[in-house]
């Protein structure tokens, strides 16, 4: 039962997506296959001259929870009226929504990369890699491309961000050292105290640990990240019955996600005694 909170798909999509889009800018809501012979259809419509502008970030952003075929293939048209990075970006992103995170953290990280983008975009786009790596199980790329994000821009998010793929990369000791100024000045932050307890797990401070997780849970107590974080410290502590509760919790507020299966390997293990733990 070592592991850390992870980062889900999901929640990347939801992070990466705009809260919203103009009436404009939103796609139909039709079918992938009907809403691509639309797109098609427009743009065999119009001059291949059409400003690049005709289409939008926001509106193929917001089709990658729901569609993200849909916004690859938006994509793919928007690149070929000249949406350059940001058709490229959606289309990364669509690959990660699609269950090839790699790829797609291949294409961000070479985005992140092109100097004449404003340091802001940059940083936004090494980020969003950090998170894709973290998706395909590779810690230290994703170190990296956190590490240029943070020293592009140093925002409390991509703190936060960079304190994961440490935590993943097994140097707890920096993801303390990233999050600490975050919460001194944010001691609220339940995602920032949710990941420095997982670190501080790591290093044995197992008192300061269950304080940052207490305190998360308090904030955001059906938090499905927080509750395994819990159960993980409580089966340390020798608490089982608040292990097994917290993660009996999981998996009723968050079925069919990676914190659930995450609970129910490790409700196996503590049902199946300490030989197996």
């Amino acid at each position: 039962m070592k592991h850390a909170p992870t980062l889900l798909c999901s929640l990347v999509i939801a992070s990466l997506s705009p809260p919203s889009a103009s009436a404009a800018d939103s796609p139909p809501a039709a079918s992938h296959h009907a809403a691509k012979d639309q797109r098609l259809a427009r743009l065999d419509a119009t001059s291949s001259r059409r400003p690049a502008s005709a289409q939008t970030e926001p509106a193929c952003l917001s089709m990658l929870a729901d569609d993200p075929a849909g916004a690859a293939d938006y994509a793919e048209d928007w690149s070929r009226q000249g949406g350059a990075d940001r058709a490229a970006r959606c289309a990364a992103l669509a690959e990660v929504a699609l269950g090839d995170p790699e790829s797609g953290a291949r294409t961000l990280d070479g985005l992140s990369q092109t100097t004449s983008l404003p340091a802001q975009r940059r940083a936004m786009l090494a980020d969003e890699a950090a998170k894709a790596w973290l998706l395909a199980s590779e810690p230290v790329p994703a170190l990296a491309s956190a590490g240029l994000a943070l020293a592009l821009d140093p925002a409390p998010e991509i703190a936060i961000e960079h304190g994961r793929a440490a935590l993943a990369a097994h140097r707890p000791a920096l993801t303390i050292a990233d999050l600490s100024p975050v919460l001194a000045a944010s001691p609220d932050r339940a995602d920032a105290l949710i990941v420095r307890a997982a670190a501080l797990r790591e290093t044995g401070a197992l008192d300061a640990a269950r304080a940052d997780i207490d305190r998360a849970c308090r904030l955001q107590p059906d938090e499905p990240a927080a509750l395994l974080e819990r159960g993980i410290l409580r089966e340390r502590a020798g608490d089982l019955d608040g292990a097994r509760t917290d993660w009996s919790r999981v998996l009723a507020v968050a079925p069919d996600t990676h914190e659930a299966d995450l609970a129910q390997q490790d409700l196996a293990l503590l049902e199946a005694g300490p030989e197996a733990r």
